[in-house]
């Protein structure tokens, strides 16, 4: 089409309203035509003024035609002002398939699901053929091509003005397609003509003179030729790989069926022995228990016998003394009668009355049982350390490769690690005012400002800095060499503020980083604001650093003479379920255990921080010799 763009009516050069699509291929305005030939309209005919012509090509239409809204072009055009560049009217609403000439007939029949990818539409079911889009709704023939440049599909009768036109010759005809903008770019609503080699995408002209510049190109035929030599390869592969995988997925479902046996099996069995334990402690409990009773009984019935006894002289002794000053002064016989019984009452209970005892035998019972109870805490907590810790060995087995166990955790040759190597390049924008950066592998801390230009992403208050990059999956290694002073190298996530305050900012002073320090005498790893030292480590000039990011796991390491020795290996405990006896832990485990995995719920980044005023470091080479290019004072 002319005019300004490619949706964009010829006569009034605006965006199509209401757009038609004349069996010449071309779209206008309804009402820039319906101005054009004022004796035609959209539900009738005139016989005046001679055969219409299209006024783009001038090709003569019969009398009869009629002048139908194209839907598919104005969902389009729906579609361009939502999304696309450039005003447009108002759309009107239509079904999902756009018709031209001929009076109104039954809706367009309903469009398959729209596929994936817009470089490859699915034509029609040979049941339900494409509809020539000229004919009458009612009569519509089977299309034969459809036309990417006229967005409308055409049978063999209608497609003559294609062949005779020069100006419809430079259109692209293809097979018919269900659904014509699916062979549209999204973004430009322009026909996908190139396939680029580089980003394995379907290119529409403007793409391909923008983004894609000096990109291989070719035709879209020619790519899928290629691609079909290469089908019966990648189908060849895609079997084998199927094979692969079912033969995977029966031995991982028997060994599914083993684990679910083997736990119902050991399940029974725990609650068998625990049922046995419960039963002889309950019996234990039980004969405990009698035995305080029993000496409960035994040292009540003396202790009551003589309660008893005593109360009963002390009621005797108060009737006689009672008795005795009831006497008359004349009566001289009874006084001394009952005088006589007050001193025979008195002298039966002569002598001091039982004590207490010194001891209560069954108040020992409660010692037993405490040191009994103390005893299987320990035993308890003991033999669970010593499962869970069975149970981690295995899952870091399980999680490495099978020629790799314990190479993680011990001594280890350098060239193992090095499959892992990942170059760190220091990113500038992120390096504090007092960092001078010596290309992107060296740093030194300096007294006097740089000035760098602003950035969002750099340090204020903290002398620190970030590799470019983040990791977010598999094993990096990388090496760093300290040249001078005292240097914190670890990791941090990627999003922390560089604006934090020096207290909470600095590299593992909070949640969001850990590290590894060297303070001058010795090494310690920090992480939340806790310090661990590590004690017997002899200074290292070049250390390690291995993320193990789907292990959760982060190592440092002495690299010495082609070998690596673990410093510390910074990684979560396996969580206690609840219930479980708790064992002592140091607070930097404990604080690991509750918050370490926390940090790889973020990407990571390496992070470096020069805290003392002659700090110096560089990120290592990485190569076989790992020699480092500045010499060390």
């Amino acid at each position: 089409m002319d005019g300004s763009g490619p949706f964009s009516c010829p006569i009034c050069l605006e965006p199509l309203r209401e757009p038609v699509t004349l069996p010449c291929g071309h779209n206008f305005c309804l009402a820039c035509l319906g101005a054009l030939w004022p004796h035609r309209s959209a539900g009738g005919t005139s016989g005046s003024g001679g055969p219409a012509r299209c006024p783009l090509c001038q090709e003569p239409f019969p009398d009869g035609l009629q002048l139908r809204k194209n839907h598919t072009l104005s969902e389009l055009l729906q579609l361009r002002q939502g999304s696309g560049p450039g005003p447009m009217s108002a759309p009107a609403p239509g079904p999902a398939r756009g018709a031209t000439p001929e009076p109104s007939a039954p809706s367009a029949p309903p469009t398959a699901p729209e596929p994936s990818a817009p470089c490859a539409p699915e034509p029609w079911p040979a049941e339900e053929p494409v509809r020539c889009d000229a004919c009458p709704e009612g009569a519509a023939l089977p299309a034969a091509v459809s036309c990417l440049s006229c967005l409308a599909s055409f049978c063999s009768a209608h497609l003559a003005p294609h062949e005779r036109s020069p100006a419809l010759r430079g259109h692209r005809l293809v097979p018919p397609l269900r659904r014509l903008e699916e062979s549209l770019c999204p973004r430009h609503l322009r026909p996908l003509e190139s396939y680029c080699r580089v980003e394995r995408v379907c290119l529409c002209e403007t793409c391909a003179a923008q983004e894609h510049r000096g990109h291989e190109l070719v035709p879209l035929e020619q790519e899928r030729a290629l691609q079909e030599a290469e089908q019966p390869k990648v189908l060849s592969a895609v079997e084998d790989r199927m094979d692969e995988l079912g033969a995977s997925i029966a031995q991982s479902r028997r060994t599914v069926a083993l684990i679910k046996s083997a736990a119902v099996a050991e399940r029974d069995r725990v609650n068998q022995m625990f049922a046995e334990a419960t039963a002889t402690l309950q019996s234990f409990q039980t004969e405990v228990l009698g035995f305080i009773e029993e000496g409960e009984a035994s040292m009540l019935g003396r202790s009551q016998g003589d309660l008893r006894r005593q109360e009963e002289q002390r009621s005797r002794l108060s009737r006689a003394r009672h008795n005795l000053s009831q006497v008359p002064e004349a009566d001289s016989v009874s006084f001394l009668q009952e005088l006589l019984a007050l001193r025979l009452a008195l002298e039966e209970g002569c002598g001091p009355g039982p004590g207490p005892p010194r001891e209560l035998s069954f108040t020992k019972s409660s010692q037993v049982v405490r040191a009994l109870r103390d005893t299987l805490v320990s035993a308890c907590a003991s033999q669970w350390e010593q499962l869970r810790g069975l149970s981690a060995d295995e899952a870091d087995v399980e999680s490495q490769d099978p020629d790799s166990s314990n190479l993680l955790e011990s001594e280890a040759p350098r060239d193992y690690f090095l499959k892992f190597a990942y170059i760190v390049d220091l990113d500038s924008d992120t390096a504090d005012k007092f960092l001078q950066l010596f290309g992107t592998k060296g740093v030194k801390r300096v007294l006097c400002p740089i000035n760098y230009p602003e950035s969002p992403t750099r340090f204020t208050h903290c002398e620190q800095v970030l590799g470019e990059g983040a990791l977010d999956r598999g094993t990096y290694y990388w090496e760093v060499e300290i040249i001078e002073g005292w240097v914190s190298v670890g990791v941090m996530a990627e999003g922390f503020s560089p604006q934090e305050p020096y207290d909470r900012g600095r590299l593992g002073r909070n949640a969001h980083s850990c590290c590894l320090q060297w303070n001058g005498r010795g090494f310690s790893v920090w992480f939340c604001g806790l310090e661990a030292p590590l004690p017997h480590h002899a200074f290292s000039p070049t250390v390690g650093v291995c993320l193990e990011y789907a292990d959760h796991a982060l190592a440092f390491y002495a690299v010495r003479d082609g070998k690596l020795s673990l410093l510390r290996r910074l990684k979560a405990s396996r969580p206690r379920r609840s219930g479980a006896l708790a064992s002592p832990t140091d607070p930097f485990q404990s604080r690991l255990d509750s918050h370490f995995s926390g940090l790889f719920n973020h990407r990571l980044k390496p992070a470096f921080f020069l805290e003392s005023v002659d700090a110096h470091l560089q990120i290592g080479p990485l190569k076989k010799s790992c020699i480092s290019v500045l010499k060390r004072r």
